[in-house]
């Protein structure tokens, strides 16, 4: 929940007014690829084959191809790519697998629905993502498995990460849900843990018409496995070698998100351009300490910008001023996993994991997809820098 200051009045007041332009205009998007998008929709309605079939596994080609791994397993949804991928890996319950707090609840939500318990180690302030340097004092003789996430599309620090997980022999899912394209020391994101999550949904870099998921992997009997439990662990109409679930690609998605595909990479530069305008302009305008834009990417790491994330300790009262101002803004994630009522089981506190409590409390997500114009951009910085002409004083 936000808090409320005098200084917000102004904003409150105005929480109705009109929105100058979309967070995210999928419009526009849609737009560019309107009779690609239909022929393809055209082509699955006149063959009536609607479940998996040649569209999906086109898609899982073209995907594995893309990304230099050898299989990729449609399914339902970014949620169950990670819930498949820890029902492949066997995890079983009473284990535990560790992940970031600061993420969307899929992440540690999926460890709990099979199961497990999920054990959480704090973020990287300048990253977001999981700090290598804690992994170690968290694993327990019962740990069986690491998730680290590349949030809003960076890649996690995964060397030391994957170094961990060799000495100790636990299993790394990478939950790459908004980092499709995204490269880490020459490699996609997703593709150097035993398995690689992936999510379809909408406001990805690449959205389907609806919900929607992936897995990779570069083990053959991995990859069977996956297709089994999405199958109710069935290889043969209506025998169960296992107990899996339902959790199948539609056709239709699959052909949405295969004409998509071959334009992902010039998406991702628009974002990327987008991205390093606000950078020049955030330090040009000496925005700082007041808000402070992302750190630039890390050298050998390729950041796809599914979210442009800056912060500041007047995070609340700048998204009432910019909503005032008709600018959308989101925040990603304004509780940390840790303090949610659903794992409020697991006996954590508020203060466990500082850096990635004051993250909920600072981030601020900006428009920041390829469609953005730079008049709108504009009205972005200048609407922040407005607000920081009105606070420096009061920055501390």
């Amino acid at each position: 929940m936000e808090t409320q200051t005098a200084g917000t009045a102004e904003a409150n007041q105005s929480q109705t007014a009109p929105l100058a332009f979309d967070f995210l205009d999928l419009k526009a998007q849609f737009a560019t690829i309107r009779e690609e998008v239909m022929a393809a929709v055209s082509r699955v309605m006149e063959s009536q084959q609607f479940i998996l079939g040649a569209e999906v596994k086109s898609l899982e080609d073209e995907i594995a191809a893309k990304l230099g791994v050898k299989h990729a397993v449609g399914c339902a949804s970014g949620t169950d790519a990670l819930i498949l991928s820890l029902m492949a890996a066997e995890i079983v319950p009473g284990e535990e697998v560790i992940t970031t707090p600061f993420s969307f609840i899929a992440t540690a939500g999926s460890i709990a629905l099979v199961g497990a318990r999920p054990v959480f180690v704090d973020i990287d302030p300048l990253s977001y993502n999981l700090d290598p340097s804690l992994i170690e004092d968290a694993i327990t003789e019962k740990t069986r498995a690491i998730i680290p996430v590349h949030l809003f599309g960076l890649p996690a620090d995964l060397s030391p990460i994957l170094e961990v997980a060799r000495v100790h022999k636990l299993t790394v899912i990478e939950d790459a849900a908004q980092a499709i394209g995204s490269r880490y020391k020459g490699q996609a994101a997703g593709m150097l843990g035993e398995f690689g999550c992936f999510s379809f949904f909408p406001s990805k870099n690449l959205g389907g018409a609806g919900d929607g998921g992936l897995i990779v992997t570069n083990d053959g009997a991995v990859a069977e496995r996956l297709r089994m439990m999405r199958m109710h662990g069935s290889q043969k109409k209506y025998y169960h070698e296992k107990l899996g679930t339902n959790s199948r690609l539609d056709a239709l998605q699959a052909a949405v998100l295969r004409v998509k595909l071959p334009h992902l990479d010039n998406w991702a530069k628009g974002r990327q351009s987008r991205a390093e305008r606000y950078r020049k302009a955030f330090e040009e305008l000496q925005l700082a300490p007041v808000v402070t834009a992302p750190a630039a990417p890390r050298e050998q790491h390729v950041h796809v910008y599914n979210q442009f994330t800056i912060r500041s300790r007047l995070r609340d009262e700048l998204k009432q001023f910019l909503r005032a101002d008709g600018i959308p803004t989101e925040i990603y994630y304004p509780l940390c996993l840790h303090l949610q009522g659903a794992f409020s089981n697991l006996g954590y506190n508020v203060g466990d994991f500082p850096a990635a409590e004051i993250a909920s409390r600072e981030v601020l997500s900006l428009p920041v997809y390829p469609e953005l114009t730079d008049a709108q951009q504009d009205r972005v910085i200048q609407s922040i820098a407005r607000f920081c002409a009105q606070h420096d004083t009061h920055s501390g």
